[in-house]
């Protein structure tokens, strides 16, 4: 699935989930999650992790 379908899907601008794809990032609105998930048919655990430094 391409970016621009994503956006599509998930109703948020190709912007950014570009941000987000790209680890610039630094927050993430409930809703702009929820969207994403409901649009990949996944949970947000699939999607987050926790990267130590």
């Amino acid at each position: 699935m391409t970016l621009t379908e994503l956006a599509a899907r998930a109703g948020v601008t190709v912007v950014n989930l570009s941000v987000l794809k790209n680890n610039r990032a630094r927050a993430i609105r409930f809703s702009t999650l929820t969207a994403i998930c409901d649009a990949l048919g996944c949970t947000p655990g699939e999607l987050l992790g926790v990267r130590r430094e």
